[in-house]
Parts: structure tokens; sequence; C-alpha cells
């Protein structure tokens, strides 16, 4: 027997009911032979790992823009800590942990560069041409714009793991697509990597803004989670203080939230004990999720990090750059394709001039996009 058919007989064996089974996938769109030692989410994984839009998420934007120190997360160090999150979730509650962990790491490669802001320029730029979202661009990346095996475009990922590509985040189960299906909720693994990023990017982005003193302990302290985690590290390391006390009360917000989350988690899904995966796929409502009071405190941290972090000024300065570089680079590529590298200038033929474009804009890394802002910059000066 080979070891790919262990895995999935051990899958049917100890995983829960309504987790999702490799053995049941309903395959690629280019038909292969099955790997005789992986699954096929597995196998899924290991090709987003080697994808090159993997390698240019270390050089993307999180929060700080890249070249701001090597300190703070870039877009690769968040997928790796929403990765290991979502890991740990799924282990605990008996779903497909290479389901989780192939999503998780595929999660973001259709950010742009410049974070949320460049995913939001290029959405205004791309209107008339059917706009820009991270989601969709991350299954075009995968879909078509890897370029890797002789047979086929993109990565020939599992039908799932395209699914759950497009339809990860809060809300996204009636969003429109014809190969999936509209109205049905994201498969549980799904839901786990949704909210595993949230808690990633709140725990990190509570560290990174404390670390540039953006952020202040005492007024954290307002925050019932923070007081909460501060309350467990004091008890535990009374005397410690300065940056190990700071680290330590972060690293306990993370560990309220994940417990809190396979707790209230594993009660629900205990509820509706017996249903399969596509049963559980049909209810009004998720199944993972928190508690209603860490729920409560979720939203309080959330609304905190969008006043005082992700609106302070510092970081408003760097995105109105990000901003320009954006704009100018999507003028000086779509009034003349000859600059684009020659697989974008065949991809205009067949998607069009703005989407090529598009697309070569979404790949680039933050130095990259920088470097060409500044040589396209520099020529349009010696023109005066």
């Amino acid at each position: 027997m080979l070891l790919r058919e262990r895995s999935e007989e051990r899958e049917q064996r100890e995983l829960a009911t309504y987790a999702l089974k490799s053995s049941d996938s309903r395959g690629r769109v280019h038909p292969e032979e099955p790997d005789r030692f992986r699954t096929v989410y597995s196998r899924d994984r290991d090709r987003i790992i080697h994808s090159s839009a993997f390698r240019r998420l270390e050089h993307k934007t999180q929060v700080f823009i890249d070249n701001e120190g090597d300190y703070y997360r870039t877009r690769l160090t968040h997928t790796l800590e929403v990765s290991q999150i979502a890991r740990s979730v799924a282990y605990t509650l008996r779903v497909n942990e290479s389901f989780v962990e192939a999503l998780a790491l595929a999660h973001d490669l259709g950010h742009s560069p410049f974070g949320h802001t460049g995913e939001t320029v290029l959405d205004e730029l791309m209107a008339d041409h059917g706009g820009f979202e991270h989601n969709r661009q991350a299954l075009r990346v995968v879909d078509t714009l890897e370029k890797k095996y002789p047979d086929f475009d993109g990565l020939n990922l599992a039908h799932e793991i395209r699914e759950a590509i497009l339809k990860y985040g809060p809300g996204r189960e009636n969003i429109d697509h014809d190969s999936f299906p509209a109205g049905l909720r994201p498969y549980v693994e799904t839901q786990i990597v949704t909210i595993a990023d949230q808690i990633a990017y709140q725990h990190h982005d509570l560290d990174d803004g404390l670390k540039a003193n953006i952020l202040r302990e005492e007024d954290l302290m307002q925050l019932g989670l923070w007081r909460t985690a501060h309350e467990m590290t004091m008890k535990r390391f009374p005397s410690i203080e300065g940056r190990i006390h700071l680290l330590q009360v972060v690293n306990n917000v993370a560990k309220i939230l994940i417990g809190d989350l396979i707790s209230h988690s594993h009660a629900s899904l205990d509820a509706r004990a017996g249903l399969d995966a596509d049963s559980l796929r049909a209810l009004d409502e998720g199944t993972i999720g928190f508690s209603p009071a860490i729920d409560a405190q979720m939203v309080e941290l959330q609304e905190f990090l969008n006043h005082n972090f992700y609106g302070h000024e510092e970081l408003a300065q760097v995105r109105v750059r990000s901003e320009k570089v954006i704009r100018t680079l999507f003028e000086i590529y779509a009034s003349d394709l000859s600059r684009l590298p020659p697989d974008f200038r065949i991809l205009a033929s067949a998607s069009g001039p703005e989407r090529a474009v598009c697309d070569y804009l979404a790949g680039m890394t933050d130095r990259f996009a920088l470097d060409e802002w500044e040589r396209y910059a520099e020529r349009r000066d010696d023109r005066g």
C-alpha cells in the first residue's frame, strides 16, 4: 500500500465526520496521476510553498513598508504565523491539517505591494475593467499566473483549495464565481484560517506597534483583552518589565484568543456531531468562532488598532507615497506595454492590457515597485 493511501485511510479513521477528507476531493481542473506519497492537499501545500508568488511575500508589506526595518512583520512572516495558529486549531478540532496549512500559506498570494493601500488603489484603477480584490487575485495567481508546468498554467490545485482561496474571510459565502456554488458556508477548515488570520494580525500588529512606539501600554490598558492578558502576565512574572513584559502580555493576548476559539468551536461542533463536511456548509450560521464575550473584546481591540495604529500619522504618510507609486507605475505601463516583461505582454492579448498591467503590479514586491518608480521618476525628471 502506498504511503498516500495509508494517509487517506488514517484521515477517514481519525478525523471528525465534518472534516474534509483528501480521498473525497473533487480533483483538479487538469487531471493528474495521484502522488505516491502525498495526499492531494499535502501536494497542494508543497506547490504553494515552491511558487514564485509565495517567495515574493518575503518583501511585501504587512503594515510597515519592507524597507523600513528588518524587525517588522512582512506578508510572509504573517502568513507563517497564520499557518501555525490554524494548524494548531485544526489538529485540536480533528479536521484536515494539510488543507488548513495549504490555505493558510496561499491566502495572501494575491496581495499587492504596500498592503491594503496597494489593493485599494488597484481596485480604483481597475474599476472599469473588473476591479481588483486580493482573494480573486490569489485565485488568478494559482490558476493562471504561475508558470511552472509544461501541461498547464498555474498550479492546478484541488477544487476545494481553490474555492477556499476565493472564499476565505468573513461574509464571503455568496461570492459569485462560475466554478463554485454561492450560498454555501466555507468548509470548517476555511473558517479556521479566516479566524487564525484575524488572531495573527492583531497579535503581531500589537507587537509591531509597541516596538515602533506608536502604541503605548497605558492606552492599551483601556481594553478588556489587554487587561486580562496583563493580569495573567503579572501573576506569573510579577517582577518583569520593559520589552519582555510587553512581549509576554502580547503573547497572552494570543493565548486567550486561541484558547477561547478552540473551546467555543469544539462545543459548537459537538452540537452538530455526525454531520459531514457538506451538511455543515448548508447551515445558517458558521461553526467556528469565539464566545460572545471574547468576540466583543476582539471587536474592541480591532477598533482600537484602526484608530490608534493603522490610522496613525506616520503610517498615513507612508500610504500617500505608496499610492503615488502604484498610480505612477500603472500609468507608465499602461501607456507603453513594451515596458512589461514578455509573459505579461502575451497576457495583455488574452486578458486585456489593463488586467496585464494590474497582474504585473500586484506581483511586485515593495522593493521592486519602489526601484521601478524611482527609475521612471528619474527619467521623467531628466526630460523636464
